[in-house]
């Protein structure tokens, strides 16, 4: 019985410490889980805030502002639980799974799903309506700009240590487009752009005071912004606007292209030049050479006594060229006009008038096809010099060229694509004949024109050569241009001037005085295109309108790109030549 008793008690006693032991366990187990799960949250804080602390290390912020950061990085460290525990609990008893992370953390850790354009418009026209419901313009009409990104960058090339502010008290003021924004708590970093070029603000809450939130509120990339402040340095040594103030000149309602993949497709590129301009720096140079080389143009002409004319843009008939005209209607007049494919007749009538010197420079209209070579619409330049031939316009375009690429380029020797192209004078002067006989071993010179064998002999050696289609072509001229077009033209890397053309593809040039059925014409080739055209110009009325007639002829047969040499506005022209016909060449080219 005592035996019994003495069991039952003991039997007791144990389970009392197994349950003593087993909520000693459980109470531990939670108590462990519960610090595992709060360790693992201070721990990404911890590294959020590291992460920032090195991205403003590398942005060369200085020690002062890298302080209030260092301290709540230490703050959170402090936070962090002990990982001391009882060693037979932790032996004891098997590890649990962590519980799983809070809703927050799931959204901030998933893919965010991307805005369409009209979301992210309908964001930004609420930062507009905020923006004025505190009073604020946010499309403001002027700010006074005291330095552009180029100069501050010439003035400050050898100024400042890395770490160093400015201390002479000068505040400058400057505005441009946002093209990043780094926003790191209590500081931000932007970069802002404008014409002459790029320059990072700094901007924090201890200069801004509660501009600063509004600035992180109502900023995006694309906006236009003015600001004010002090140069300095970052420890990194990159020129820094630090800034006092700032002011929205402009919100953007739609964003930039993604900064690492800019505006690559290229249809939209030329659809969206604006856009191309803000992302691609490269295209905004191409347009400034452009306009230099314009301006140089003139001047270049002007100061040799060129008198530069307008004239008009429509026309009765399209003549000067061939080529399909834009139609139009004249509602005042009741008239059906083309606009113009050429400048050269009304040209023409103004030397006959008296003027030796002339030119214009204006657009031109083709409804022909579009290709990177071929724009509908391009600008060009005509100019004719009275007592010249067509040796001299190539010595005036040699002249002409060499000097737009020392105003422009600072060099003649220029690299294009994977080329370097020399623009030392002279350039190569050589005739068509020559150099189809370089590229196909056939001399057409010796070949008799109008002779049907010799035009049998031109063909079978065009096609063996490799020309598409000279089966169809009726004359020796035509089946040797078609050879230099195909063979010849893609070879001309360097400048070239190919000369002597056949009269057959040469309607308005004066007849070779040496060599019959060749005309005193040239053509300037380089990185395989044609970049200009001139010629003596035929003078003998009588001949211009024989010309005109047979151009009249292929308009009648369906040729579209041929004028009307029967139209009134010819016959004024011939009229006009018949009063007084003097000697000029007229070169032309196109500039777009």
């Amino acid at each position: 019985m005592r035996f019994i008793v003495a069991l039952h008690m003991m039997t007791m006693w144990a389970s009392v410490a197994r349950t003593r032991a087993f909520l000693l366990a459980r109470s531990t187990r939670g108590t462990l889980v519960t610090s595992r799960f709060m360790s693992s949250e201070i721990e990404e804080q911890i590294k959020i805030k590291g992460d920032q602390i090195r991205q403003l290390k590398s942005d060369g912020v200085d020690k002062e502002t890298l302080a209030p950061y260092i301290a709540e990085l230490l703050a959170l460290k402090t936070q962090l639980p002990s990982d001391e525990a009882p060693a037979t609990v932790a032996t004891a008893t098997k590890p649990k799974k962590q519980p799983p992370p809070k809703q927050n953390q799931q959204r901030k850790n998933e893919p965010q799903p991307e805005l369409s354009n009209s979301e992210l418009r309908q964001i930004r026209l609420q930062k507009v309506q905020a923006m004025r419901d505190t009073g604020i313009n946010p499309f403001e009409y002027t700010f006074d700009v005291s330095h552009t990104a180029s100069q501050l960058s010439a003035l400050y090339q050898d100024k400042l240590e890395p770490g160093e502010e400015d201390g002479s008290g000068v505040t400058i003021a400057t505005a441009g487009r946002i093209l990043t924004r780094r926003v790191f708590g209590k500081l931000a970093f932007f970069t802002i752009q404008d014409e002459t070029g790029i320059l990072q603000l700094q901007l924090d809450q201890n200069r801004l005071a509660d501009n600063f939130q509004t600035l992180k509120d109502w900023t995006d990339g694309g906006d236009i912004i003015g600001v004010t402040g002090t140069m300095r340095r970052t420890d990194k040594g990159e020129l820094t606007l630090w800034c006092n103030s700032w002011k929205m000149l402009t919100k953007a309602l739609l964003p930039l292209p993604d900064k690492f993949h800019g505006l690559q497709d290229v249809t939209k590129r030329y659809r969206q030049r604006h856009v191309d301009l803000i992302v691609n720096s490269n295209v905004k140079d191409t347009f400034r050479k452009r306009a230099q080389i314009s301006s140089q143009i003139r001047r270049f002409l002007d100061d040799r006594g060129f008198l530069e004319m307008d004239t008009p843009v429509l026309n009765s008939v399209p003549g000067g060229a061939e080529a399909k005209p834009f139609e139009t209607y004249h509602n005042a007049l009741d008239l059906e006009l083309t606009m113009r494919i050429a400048t050269e007749l009304h040209l023409k009538r103004l030397i006959i008038g008296g003027f030796e010197k002339v030119y214009e420079m204006g657009r031109i209209f083709r409804n022909e096809g579009i290709s990177t070579r071929h724009n509908p619409e391009f600008t060009s330049i005509e100019l004719y010099q009275a007592y010249a031939d067509y040796h001299d316009m190539m010595d005036l375009t040699e002249e002409l060229v060499c000097e737009l690429a020392l105003k422009v380029c600072g060099t003649l020797t220029v690299p294009y694509g994977e080329h370097q192209i020399s623009f030392e004078r002279p350039w190569r002067r050589v005739t068509m004949h020559d150099i189809v006989k370089e590229r196909m071993n056939f001399d057409f010179a010796e070949l008799q024109d109008g002779d049907e064998a010799s035009l049998s002999k031109a063909r079978a050696a065009a096609t063996a050569a490799g020309v598409p289609d000279v089966a169809s072509l009726p004359t020796m001229g035509q089946i040797l241009n078609a050879c230099f077009e195909e063979l010849c033209e893609p070879e001309c890397i360097q400048p070239t001037f190919v000369i002597d053309y056949p009269v057959e593809v040469s309607p308005l040039a004066k007849p070779h005085r040496t060599k019959a059925g060749l005309t005193e014409r040239f053509e300037l080739f380089a990185v395989g295109r044609e970049h200009a055209n001139s010629f003596s110009e035929l003078t003998d009325p009588v001949d211009q309108r024989i010309r005109f007639e047979a151009q009249a002829a292929k308009k009648a047969a369906g040729d579209e790109e041929a004028c009307d040499g029967q139209s009134l506005y010819i016959e004024y022209f011939v009229q006009a030549a018949k009063v007084q016909s003097m000697p000029l060449p007229g070169p032309g080219t196109a500039l777009s």
